[in-house]
């Protein structure tokens, strides 16, 4: 069967959730999944939108995704970031990854971003093997940093020095 890859419809937004849904636990991180489909329909759909979707599809069944947005880079400019790449387990190994990866990186070729850039995790060899097999770069001496809602306002209820 075909791999068909094209840009996400607001239509496809469930697929796209159940796809993040099976990443989490592939992710071992069942729980972290706070948005909904709702969310998908309304953030991908605005004016500009929050992101945007390629998708897999196979005999018009939604197969895989890849989510990824602008962001501004203060030493390349226009950068892309990869937010995420899935393919439902049992359609792994079919082509459907490195589809959805080549549409991300000749959309960012296309226009002229200065900067790809994505995590993946330590564990994950398959991926982290794939990434270097396309020349990219696995950068070892930077840390993913985050804050959680909780700690930002933990933090932010602290006294603070305004001179800083």
């Amino acid at each position: 069967m075909p791999t068909t890859i094209r840009a996400g419809e607001k239509k496809d937004m469930q697929a796209v959730f159940a796809l993040i849904q099976e990443l989490a636990l592939f992710e071992k991180r069942p729980n972290e999944v706070h948005i909904s489909v709702a969310d998908l329909e309304r953030d991908g759909f605005v004016n500009p939108p929050k992101f945007s979707t390629f998708v897999a599809e196979e005999n018009e069944h939604i197969i895989g995704m890849a989510l990824f947005y602008e962001r501004y880079s203060t030493w390349k400019g226009t950068a892309l970031h990869l937010e995420d790449l899935i393919v439902t387990q049992e359609k792994r190994g079919t082509g459907a990854g490195k589809a959805l990866y080549t549409a991300v990186l000749k959309k960012a070729h296309t226009q002229q971003y200065g900067r790809v850039g994505w995590e993946v995790l330590d564990w994950n060899t398959a991926a982290i093997d794939f990434y270097k097999s396309t020349g990219a770069t696995i950068l070892k001496d930077w840390f993913v940093v985050q804050m959680s809602p909780e700690k930002l306002a933990t933090y932010l209820e602290q006294p603070s020095d305004e001179n800083f």
